[in-house]
């Protein structure tokens, strides 16, 4: 076994008065990872992430010639509810490819977004990008989950996971299975949080999780305090191929765009308008 799941840290302050939708969802996630503890043990997991065999090279595939696009599979969101209900993870998955995308990021979180593990290997079984699991992750059980059911890469979102220990544990767990981390900021006073890792791979989301408001300039500015050897996702609020041309420009090496393609009734097209890139039927 790579690693053990302990119990959780007391986190009695997401059972007080709920404050924004990060505690709401903290609060149903340490609970629904209880829950599936009991259903199916650490160990069995484990065995099964150990016969997946290599993922597939998600960091690569943010390190293209030209900005890369990490296309994702959301049915709702806490601020926007119902996204799109007429649209299976494989259908988006093929659509994603041929608008060019170089990743997939599939939200796995079902009680505010409407999204499991399988939606997961669904989309996983359709194509052969990397696939990242977007999820809130606060226990080394979710993250051999994640390898289980065929994740190459998972989020570490920092404003979820004020115990360095366990955001350490939880990165290093990843990288025992072969995974990508993603660390996930959303403010610039979680950068010192971030690189206690040593992340190669950051995310910069535009909306502020606490209030869901979206800042789409917050991304540029946060660039240049980056090291340039840091690949670098723009998540949130990306609409418009004049947003991206901006992002590549400042040197931001990927986006990560849901609503937008969810939205479209060509999520194809949507995609390559995105890029810039030619798309034809």
């Amino acid at each position: 076994m790579r690693c053990r799941s302990k119990a959780h840290p007391d986190h009695s302050r997401y059972r007080e008065a709920v404050r924004t939708y990060l505690d709401r969802i903290l609060e149903f996630t340490y609970d629904r990872v209880e829950d599936e503890k009991r259903k199916m043990s650490f160990g069995d997991l484990d065995r099964e992430a150990q016969t997946m065999g290599p993922a597939r090279p998600f960091l690569a595939a943010m390190r293209g010639e030209h900005i890369s696009l990490i296309a994702e599979f959301k049915r709702r969101s806490p601020s926007k509810g119902l996204i799109r209900e007429d649209y299976e993870p494989g259908q988006a998955a093929e659509a994603y490819v041929r608008g060019g995308a170089s990743a997939m990021s599939v939200l796995t979180e079902p009680e505010f977004f409407d999204g499991s593990m399988d939606d997961l290997a669904k989309a996983r079984a359709a194509c052969r990008l990397p696939i990242l699991r977007k999820d809130f992750m606060i226990d080394p059980y979710q993250v051999v989950q994640a390898r289980a059911g065929g994740a190459d890469a998972i989020l570490l979102i920092v404003a979820g996971l004020p115990d360095s220990g366990r955001f350490a544990e939880l990165a290093g767990a990843a990288g025992d299975y072969g995974m990508t981390v993603l660390v996930e900021i959303h403010d610039p006073h979680e950068l010192d949080a971030a690189f206690d890792i040593e992340p190669k791979l950051v995310g910069v989301n535009q909306r502020n999780l606490s209030t869901f408001e979206v800042d789409t300039t917050l991304a540029i500015k946060l660039r240049r305090q980056i090291p340039d050897d840091v690949s670098m996702v723009a998540e949130s609020g990306i609409t418009s191929r004049k947003q991206v041309e901006d992002l590549e420009e400042a040197g931001i090496d990927a986006i990560l765009v849901g609503e937008t393609l969810m939205k479209s009734d060509d999520p194809a097209r949507a995609a390559a308008d995105l890029l810039g890139a030619e798309y034809t039927e």
